[in-house]
């Protein structure tokens, strides 16, 4: 099966273009030798042509929600480390300044992550670099547990540690929950066919010419296009706004040592 996913955008939105014109100029020419007009081929392109615009919504509304869990996932776990960093004040020194200074690296990892446009479930050595510096926290939460194990302030800082962890398994399962490929295969598939069925009735109708047939692809194309540009989180013309973290870092970086 093919992976759209791993196909460059301008790349996508140029083959699937082609895939439509040319299937409508098949049509055409298909169509141009009927020397009558058949009814069954307006029935046909209607169904087909309504088929495909039913599907397109629904892919468009699977992107959509795909895209603001995302975007949650990102304010989540910004929020549980801006938390983490504040609970880590709390401790006693030399804790307080390591933990600081780990989740000062942690923040900037997320973040050169974004900036490179590799997404967390991409990039393995972000991940591995992510769980060193977890594994790093822990150990001090573990260190800061052994002097002092009262609730407060030790237990909120481990609470929200644990909650920071927990918020990157989600933000990794937010960025993995894609589009199926053979989803986005059978749109492609679907517009084809659109494209030489709408050719075909526009040949055999000499009320109708190719401009139609043309607007038709390219706006199918560019619906398409959309989708999985929605479904790419950290490249292409539509991101995930990662200022959640950004601010998170700045506040981080503000913290006196």
């Amino acid at each position: 099966m093919i992976d759209l996913y791993n196909v460059p955008l301008p790349v996508v939105f140029l083959g699937g273009l082609a895939l439509i014109w040319g299937a409508s100029e098949i049509g055409w020419q298909l169509g141009a030798r009927r020397s009558h007009q058949s009814t069954n081929i307006a029935t046909l392109e209607s169904a087909i042509v309504g088929l495909l615009a039913l599907i397109i919504g629904f892919t468009f509304a699977m992107a959509l929600t795909r895209f603001e869990a995302r975007r949650d996932a990102v304010v989540q776990e910004a929020n549980a480390i801006g938390t983490t960093a504040l609970r880590a004040r709390l401790l006693p020194e030399p804790h307080r300044a390591e933990t600081l200074k780990l989740l000062r690296d942690y923040v900037q990892v997320r973040l050169d992550a974004f900036q490179r446009g590799l997404s967390l479930a991409q990039a393995s050595a972000t991940v591995e670099r992510s769980n060193a510096l977890q594994e790093s926290l822990w150990q001090q939460a573990i260190a800061v547990a052994e002097k002092d194990n009262e609730m407060v302030p030790t237990g909120l800082f481990i609470q929200s540690l644990n909650q920071m962890i927990d918020s990157q398994g989600v933000r990794l399962a937010a960025l993995r929950n894609r589009i199926p490929s053979i989803v986005l295969v059978t749109l492609y598939v679907l517009a084809a066919a659109s494209g030489g069925f709408v050719g075909y009735a526009s040949a055999i109708d000499p009320r109708l010419t190719r401009l139609p047939v043309v607007i038709m692809g390219l706006l199918i194309s560019l619906v398409l296009y959309l989708i999985i540009d929605l479904d790419r989180p950290n490249s292409g013309f539509i991101t995930n706004n990662h200022q959640a973290m950004i601010d998170t870092a700045a506040s981080i970086k503000s913290f006196p040592d």
